[in-house]
C-alpha cells in the first residue's frame, strides 16, 4: 500500500466500523421498541429513590455547613444513577455470548469493535437519558444549581465519563461471568459502593475509618465534584480527596479506563479462539 493510498484505506476502514457499530446500536435500540417496559422501570427507580430519600429520611440528615438536604442529595443521586442500570448491559452481554449470537457477528464481515462499541452506545444513551429525567425531578423538587452553563456542563461530562468507566468494568466482568444469573451476583456489589461513598452522607459523619473509606472512593469523588460545579453546600474539607475532588474525578475514570478497556477487549477478541 502507497503511502497515497494509506489514508484513504484507513478512512475506508474507520467508516465501515462506524456504520457496523451504528448498526449494532440500532439493534439495541430495536430491543428497547420490543420491550419498553424494562426500559421505563430502569429510567423511573432512579427517581423514586430520590424521593424517598429526600422526603422520608431527608429530614433526618444534615448537611455539613448547613442547607437544605435536597440541595446535597440531588448531585449524589446523580452520581450513583451512573451505576443503575449497568446489570442490563451486563446481562445482555452474557446472553449474546451464551446464545452464539457474538459468534455469529465474529464470523460475519463487520468491523470486530462493532459489537462492543454498539453495546457501549446504547448504554451511554440509556444514561444521558437517565440524567435528564434526573435532573428534571431535582428541579420538579426545587433543585437548582448556580453555577453558569459551563459548569453545569462540566458536571454532566464527569457524571458520564464515570459512567462510561463502569460500563467497561461491567462489560468485562460480564465476559468473565459468561451467564446471567452470575452477573446478578456481581451486581449486589454495586450496592455497597455506591452507599459506602458521599452520595447519602457526609464522610465527617461516619467513623473515622469508615469516613475515609467513603472520602476515597471513586463515586465520592465524582459526586464532590459535581456538588462543586453546581455550585451547591455540603463540601465539608479537611482531607485531601474532599479538597482535589474534580481531579480525581477524572484520574479515578481515567484508571479504571486504563485497566478494564484494554482487558475487555482483549478478553472479546480470545472468545473464539
Amino acid at each position: 500500500m502507497t503511502t497515497a493510498t494509506y489514508p484513504a484505506a484507513a478512512r475506508s476502514r474507520l467508516g465501515r466500523a462506524a456504520t457496523d457499530s451504528w448498526t449494532m446500536t440500532r439493534r439495541g435500540l430495536a430491543h428497547w421498541a420490543r420491550q419498553p417496559a424494562q426500559l421505563a422501570v430502569g429510567l423511573v427507580f432512579p427517581v423514586m429513590l430520590l424521593l424517598m430519600f429526600a422526603y422520608f429520611l431527608g429530614g433526618g440528615m444534615t448537611v455539613p455547613g448547613g442547607g437544605d438536604y435536597k440541595e446535597y442529595l440531588v448531585p449524589g443521586m446523580l452520581t450513583l444513577t451512573m451505576a443503575f442500570g449497568l446489570e442490563s448491559t451486563m446481562i445482555a452481554v452474557t446472553q449474546d455470548l451464551n446464545k452464539g449470537v457474538i459468534d455469529r457477528f465474529r464470523s460475519m464481515p463487520i468491523a470486530p469493535s462493532a459489537v462492543l462499541v454498539g453495546r457501549s452506545v446504547l448504554d451511554m444513551l440509556q444514561s444521558a437519558l437517565g440524567l435528564l429525567i434526573l435532573i428534571g425531578a431535582g428541579f420538579a423538587m426545587g433543585w437548582r444549581w448556580h453555577g453558569g452553563p459551563g459548569e453545569a456542563v462540566a458536571a454532566v461530562g464527569l457524571l458520564l465519563l464515570l459512567r462510561f468507566s463502569m460500563l467497561w468494568l461491567g462489560i468485562h466482568l460480564a465476559m468473565v461471568a459468561g451467564r446471567p444469573e452470575m452477573v446478578q451476583a456481581v451486581q449486589v456489589l454495586i450496592w455497597p459502593i455506591g452507599f459506602l461513598s458521599n452520595v447519602f452522607a457526609s464522610p465527617e459523619s461516619m467513623p473515622g475509618w469508615l469516613g475515609a473509606i467513603a472520602d476515597w472512593n471513586p463515586m465520592s469523588a465524582t459526586a464532590t465534584a459535581v456538588r462543586e460545579l453546581f455550585g451547591r453546600p455540603g463540601q465539608g474539607g479537611g482531607s485531601w480527596p474532599a479538597d482535589h475532588a474534580q481531579l480525581l474525578a477524572v484520574c479515578w475514570p481515567l484508571v479504571l479506563l486504563a485497566v478494564f478497556f484494554p482487558l475487555a477487549v482483549g478478553r472479546y477478541q480470545r472468545l473464539s479462539r
